[in-house]
């Protein structure tokens, strides 16, 4: 059979190929061996690249262009350009040891309240302030309180346990998408009770499946910071490796503002969670979380965790709004 030229495909797909490939083989090998925690990547003989390559390029849409995003119909190839507009953004320019990030967000959500009936909280807005470097304070603005905090920067080496994480220290984290799913799929342990902080209605021992856990960490890491270009890039392509994971034409995050999205049912739990993008800049809008069935007292389709990022920055100081 002849070969196309490297020449023929359009840039990113060929990253985008080799990712693919790797995804179906191991949903093929999950459906035949015993489950476990860990993916083994498995060998690939020569006759399953011809076979998987040649049905990538009947599936998936071609790259680039005013219209890809909203006519992508693989949630690989969506997460390729999203990968790909996040590795080429730098819109903050230089960001300087001394500054600090600042991300305004408007979120609602259900909460367990008296005699444990689950109860809604009206959206509000929420301003945090990061230092760059992790060495200066954290201010948060919280509206639904009207509290205003100043967190103490997490100790080195605990980062990852904070509620805020520092820009220095998502860039220390991996930039090769096999290395950061890896990461993703050996932190949860250690931070179960971080993995539910979005959704309080849910119980600590009300457990997802080890893939929904690894989607709600990365959706952690990517909504209330800017994470550096590299690792951005790296986050969507480990995502795209996570097997249920879906494309959604139109989605709509919690300010009403409508693009193209992913989402991936808990196989554990009965919820649903959302990524919403802007449709031309591939720009993470926000995240939602809806029920699948009835639970605790709660209708099927109830949105129980909704949040949307009204804007990232870098600024000089603490308090400080672009």
């Amino acid at each position: 059979m002849n070969q196309l030229p490297e020449q023929d495909l359009p840039p990113g797909r060929h990253r985008l190929l080799k990712e693919y490939l790797m995804t179906e083989i191991r949903h093929a090998d999950e459906a035949v061996a015993t489950p476990r925690k860990r993916w083994v990547r498995p060998a690939l003989t020569a006759a399953a690249v011809a076979t998987v390559a040649a049905v990538t390029f009947t599936v998936l849409p071609s790259s680039g262009g005013a219209d890809a995003g909203p006519h992508v119909t693989s949630a690989a190839a969506l997460l390729e350009d999203v990968a790909l507009a996040a590795e080429h953004q730098h819109r903050y320019g230089r960001i300087r040891d001394d500054q600090f990030v600042y991300v305004d967000t408007e979120k609602t959500f259900y909460e367990t309240g008296p005699g444990a009936k689950a109860v809604s909280v009206p959206l509000y807005r929420k301003e945090s302030w990061v230092s760059v470097d992790g060495t200066r304070q954290t201010l948060v603005r919280d509206g639904r309180s009207g509290s205003e905090l100043s967190n103490p920067p997490a100790p080195r080496g605990q980062e990852i346990y904070g509620d805020f994480l520092s820009y220095d220290f998502l860039k220390s984290l991996p930039t090769e998408p096999d290395a950061m799913y890896d990461y993703l799929l050996e932190t949860p342990p250690r931070l179960l009770k971080i993995a539910y902080i979005d959704i309080p209605v849910l119980g600590i021992r009300d457990e997802y499946d080890d893939h929904q856990t690894v989607l709600q960490l990365a959706g952690r890491l990517l909504q209330g910071s800017i994470v550096p270009p590299a690792q951005s890039a790296a986050l969507y392509r480990a995502v795209a490796r996570i097997p249920g994971v879906a494309v959604i034409r139109d989605s709509v995050d919690a300010r009403g503002r409508h693009g193209v999205g992913i989402a991936r049912t808990d196989t554990k739990l009965p919820v649903r969670l959302e990524w919403t993008f802007d449709k031309k800049t591939y720009e993470l809008l926000g995240q939602r979380s809806t029920l699948t069935r009835d639970y605790r007292g709660l209708r099927k389709g109830t949105v129980i965790s909704d949040t949307a990022v009204q804007r990232r920055a870098v600024v000089d100081k603490a308090g400080q709004r672009p």
